[in-house]
Formats: C-alpha cells, structure tokens, sequence
C-alpha cells in the first residue's frame, strides 16, 4: 500500500486529491472499474481525498532527472519508463513535454517531419 517501484514508506502512499464532486466521482467509478475488470490481481488501495494544500519539494528534488541524469535510480527506474512512454504515446508525450518546457520557459527542440 505504502510503495512506488521499488521505493516505500507511507511519503509513498498513492492518493488522487479531487477538488470537485465531479472529479471524486470519475476518481472513484475508474477504480470500480477497474477493480470490476480485474485488472489487477489485488485491489486497488489508491485513497481519493479532497485537496487541501501543495506542498513543492525541497530544492534538491526540482527537475532531478534534468540535474541527475546518471543517478542509478533515474538509469533503472525512470528513463525505462520515459522510453516506453515515448514509444506507446509518441505524440502524447511530445505535446506533454512541449507544454512543461513552455510552463518552465524552455524552449522545445524542433522535430524534423513535423
């Protein structure tokens, strides 16, 4: 319950955080669905709470992968993720990428064919 990947710890607890009733509803009938299709062999235990507050992580921990691109855990766990995403999501993960250089002032590498 308390787990991502390889790390654990109740920091690591999956919740979605809704800041509507209609938000609460579709977190709540995906799950159900979910957990009706069997989808995975245990249940779901991701909470569905209502929003309270951001809290940003410390320094250190803004753009890691940007500034730690040679960390064994980016290497094993991240980047194997990114690829894959990249390759099942081509265009997703373009627009996805585009839109977080463009919030952070980068400015997004041109894509030859496009």
């Amino acid at each position: 319950m308390e787990r991502q990947g390889p790390d654990t710890g109740s920091q690591y607890r999956s919740a979605i955080f809704y800041t509507s009733e209609e938000q609460k509803r579709i977190a709540q009938a995906y799950i159900a669905q979910l957990e009706a299709a069997k989808v995975y062999s245990r249940p779901i235990v991701t909470k569905v709470e209502p929003f309270r507050a951001f809290y940003p992580a410390e320094s250190y921990h803004q753009e890691y992968l940007k500034n730690n691109p040679e960390n064994s855990y980016i290497v094993y766990n991240d980047l194997p993720k990114l690829e894959n995403l990249k390759k099942t999501y081509p265009n997703l993960y373009h627009l996805s990428r585009r839109s977080h250089q463009q919030a952070s002032g980068i400015r997004p590498t041109p894509r030859l064919g496009t």
